[in-house]
């Protein structure tokens, strides 16, 4: 078979663009896919909840793929350990209660489920704003994160979604660009994000769970993003507790549609 250099062009750009327009309007709309998005993903698209995950990043995973000081390696505790069987990651015991995966294979798994389940995820897409009507979100605003970083004059598009979650991780991205509106009042105890604690993985880790809810209406918060807004610890690599934000967003949200 000769191959054609137009045709491999418009295989690429046919099927990116119908996917493209065929997500503009979904059911929950995640930033972020890193372990926490991935996870809220993959359970919510298990429900059969149409998803889409815009990560500005080239590739996925967040934090997880650096594992701790760049040694390729996580740990996860005990109440996570039936997210690792079942989204089929390779783990070993350290100590009791302590599980230690090998970081690329972890977030290899979650994104190859997610997929699976039928989340759509688009790489290098940010979110650069909301979309707020009647006091909800109702839709993020994207971009090309080459558009962002470069600083272009370049307008960006809607998305329309039932439901938003933040999980862009340390800087709550999503939730900072809420805030700048000024008569926008948050779900935590000030009104506005709170600011992430020094390390103190034990306490972060319990806290993760608490801090996983709607900080605004139609705005949920998950993984780091959440204990950024409501002024928990962070807890470094140990991804325990990711894992159940994000298994616990996808709860909230799940009941919420009852």
């Amino acid at each position: 078979m000769k191959l054609d250099d137009v045709t491999i062009s418009e295989a690429i750009v046919d099927t990116f663009f119908n996917e493209f327009k065929d997500s503009l309007r979904c059911e929950v709309a995640i930033a972020g896919a890193g372990p926490a998005g991935l996870t809220a993903g993959y359970y919510l698209a298990k429900a059969g909840v149409r998803v889409i995950i815009f990560e500005k990043n080239l590739r996925v995973g967040g934090g997880m793929p650096g594992g701790g000081i760049m040694f390729n390696k996580i740990v996860v505790q005990e109440p996570a350990r039936e997210i690792l069987e079942e989204m089929e990651i390779s783990y070993f015991p350290y100590q009791e209660g302590y599980y230690v995966a090998n970081s690329l294979e972890a977030i290899s798994s979650l994104t190859l489920k997610a997929l699976r389940k039928g989340v759509k995820i688009f790489n290098l897409i940010g979110v650069e704003d909301v979309v707020v009507k009647e006091g909800k979100i109702k839709g993020l605003v994207i971009n090309w994160e080459p558009v962002r970083m470069a600083n272009l004059h370049v307008d960006p598009v809607a998305v329309s979604c039932e439901v938003a979650v933040d999980a862009t991780g340390h800087g709550c991205e999503v939730v900072r660009m809420l805030e700048k509106r000024g008569s926008i009042r948050l779900n935590t105890p000030t009104g506005k994000i709170v600011g992430e604690g020094p390390m103190w993985a034990e306490k972060g880790e319990k806290a993760i769970l608490d801090c996983t809810r709607e900080v605004y209406p139609g705005l949920y918060v998950s993984g780091m993003a959440a204990n950024a807004v409501f002024g928990a610890p962070r807890m470094g690599p140990v991804f325990g507790g990711m894992l159940l934000s994000g298994k616990k967003a996808a709860e909230l949200i799940l009941n919420s549609k009852k």
